[in-house]
């Protein structure tokens, strides 16, 4: 039966597709017809659960994506890994194979990682089709229009991270056929087709979705896309549009934002409850009923006992922590990803950061609720006997670089998570916050590079939220910096530093082992690393393709 609220995943779903020239194998590689209303409601929830979980059972078990496990296959968890270990945020203390290539900006065609993440939203696409194709069936305007979201959603992260030269499976194909290449313009690099096709589908269903569907989690419509979540996308599509397309989009992205922001979804700025800030209860194990959800406009739903995953917040939470932090509400600590002195930075531009410091030392020395770091290392009974260095001279070592604490598994009233091991923490993948960052970005590139009162005050009502002091002026150097402070961690910064010019090609900016891991003050890569080669097994497999150049 198809759940009104997406919070359970946990069907058994039988029918499935093929990929076709992808080198992968989905559950069922035979292409079944599907002939009654309940089996399509399965595939309905498919579409989302993907999103969530590596597979169709416990954490490992039946993974969509044949050959990678259900970590390394994770939707967010190689989002994550691609959009923030690459950029002067995080960086990660593992050896496996594929993280030091994402440390040190070196990936290639063969990267483990990023054929997982690839793979992941071509099955996401593949599932999407096969529900699109059952016209007979999927009669429901407003679920068709969902599954035509997603399909826009996946796109566009595959847009953003592999360019324009990619699969574009508008249909789909039983036959096992192979995928045409999408049409991209003579420079290589920026998008056309897909970039078409995405603003075009997310347009034309703009009407179809349902209104906002402000809900709390267990309510209907939560974790389930409305026409907010179309206008959001079409935001940051229309933000990027530069580096996309090679032209701008500026005041589309500002009338969109602007949708967002007058839409029933808010900020979300309720006092402080047991010491746990507005900020701080956006990313906690009740942050779908604690009064945190009325700014998710779209959550990927997690439920320690029902949908657990290696790559969802379990990744977000247990990467970042380990025994020697405060509480973080599981038993896992993996001690793996911490802040580049950069991100710490951010909020501590005299580079004064408190030492041996516990979070709500850091939130009060930097005047930002936004500030989740821990500089100090703690014994077993919790006392502050060591401190975490603000430099990473060994970065193998997670005890070299501040731990970010903003992710947790802790109910802010201080109710029981459902389970011990993994944890309830909703993803909030859009939320109002960035439609308030967007206009004001918008706002500052359409006047000549800052911001005028109307962009600015968007930019402080976020800080507001923060108790951050009130700007008086921003640029976009300001803005750009604002954008990290708000979404550090969240899997967006890769992005946003292309943006800026800040990232591959001739840019002034560096961050520590920035495009090698020999060089501690970072050096620069070249612009064709603004996007991922792709796989190398799919351009083998499918004739169609063409390897993004520089790779």
């Amino acid at each position: 039966m198809l759940l009104g609220s997406v919070a359970v995943f946990a069907v058994s779903f039988g029918t499935t597709s093929c990929v076709g020239d992808l080198d992968v194998t989905p559950i069922d590689p035979n292409y079944q017809v599907i002939e009654d209303a309940a089996t399509l409601d399965n595939l309905f929830n498919k579409c989302y659960a993907t999103l969530a979980m590596a597979g169709n059972s416990d954490v490992d078990g039946d993974v969509d994506v044949d050959g990678i496990d259900g970590g390394t296959s994770g939707f967010l968890r190689q989002m994550w890994n691609s959009n923030e270990l690459t950029s002067d945020e995080a960086i990660c203390a593992w050896g496996d194979e594929g993280i030091p290539g994402f440390n040190f900006n070196s990936y290639d065609g063969s990267h483990p990682m990023l054929r997982g993440y690839y793979y992941r939203l071509y099955v996401a696409i593949t599932y999407c089709n096969q529900y699109l194709a059952m016209s007979d069936l999927a009669t429901d305007e407003v679920k068709v229009a969902e599954i035509r979201f997603l399909r826009a959603l996946e796109y566009y992260l595959a847009l953003d991270a592999f360019g324009g030269n990619i699969p574009l499976i508008k249909a789909f194909d039983s036959t096992g056929g192979l995928a045409p290449r999408g049409r991209i313009n003579e420079d290589g690099y920026t998008g056309y087709e897909v970039y078409d096709f995405i603003e075009s589908e997310l347009l034309d269903i703009e009407g179809k979705l349902a209104s906002a569907r402000v809900a709390a989690e267990g309510q209907d419509g939560y974790g389930r896309v409305d026409q907010v979540a179309a206008w959001t996308l079409l935001s940051r599509l229309y933000l990027n549009s530069q580096v996309y397309t090679g032209t701008p989009q500026w005041a589309k992205a500002k009338e969109y934002a602007e949708k967002v922001i007058n839409s029933p979804y808010k900020l979300f700025t309720d006092a402080p409850v047991n010491g746990y800030s507005a900020y701080e209860r956006l990313f906690m194990g009740n942050n779908g009923t604690n009064g945190a959800q009325v700014e998710s406009i779209f959550s990927l739903v997690q439920d320690g006992a029902t949908t657990a995953s290696w790559g969802n917040t379990l990744f977000l939470i247990a990467s970042t922590h380990d025994a020697n932090l405060p509480a973080w509400g599981t038993s896992e600590a993996w001690g793996s990803n911490r802040a580049l002195p950069e991100l710490v930075d951010k909020f501590f531009p005299g580079k004064n950061a408190p030492e041996k410091a516990l979070p709500s030392v850091l939130v009060a020395a930097a005047g930002d609720d936004r500030a989740l770091f821990s500089s100090a290392i703690l014994d077993k009974e919790g006392n502050v006997v060591d401190g975490r260095t603000y430099s990473i001279d060994k970065w193998g070592t997670f005890t070299n670089g501040f731990a970010v604490t903003k992710f947790s598994n802790i109910y802010s009233d201080k109710g029981m998570s459902h389970d011990a091991q993994y944890v309830d923490t909703d993803f909030f993948f859009f939320r109002v916050a960035e439609a308030y960052l967007t206009y004001a970005e918008a706002d500052a590139r359409i006047n000549g590079g800052t911001a005028t009162a109307d962009g600015l005050a968007k930019l402080n009502a976020v800080r507001a939220r923060a108790h951050a002091a009130a700007l008086q002026s921003a640029s976009l150097q300001t803005i750009c910096d604002e954008w990290s402070r708000e979404f550090y961690f969240e899997g967006r910064r890769r992005s946003d530093l292309i943006r800026f010019g800040y990232y591959g090609g001739n840019t002034s900016y560096s961050w520590t082992f920035k495009g090698s891991a020999d060089v501690y003050a970072g050096t620069s890569f070249p612009a064709y690393r603004n996007i991922f080669a792709i796989p190398t097994t799919d351009i083998v497999a499918n004739k169609n393709l063409v390897q993004n150049q520089g790779y």
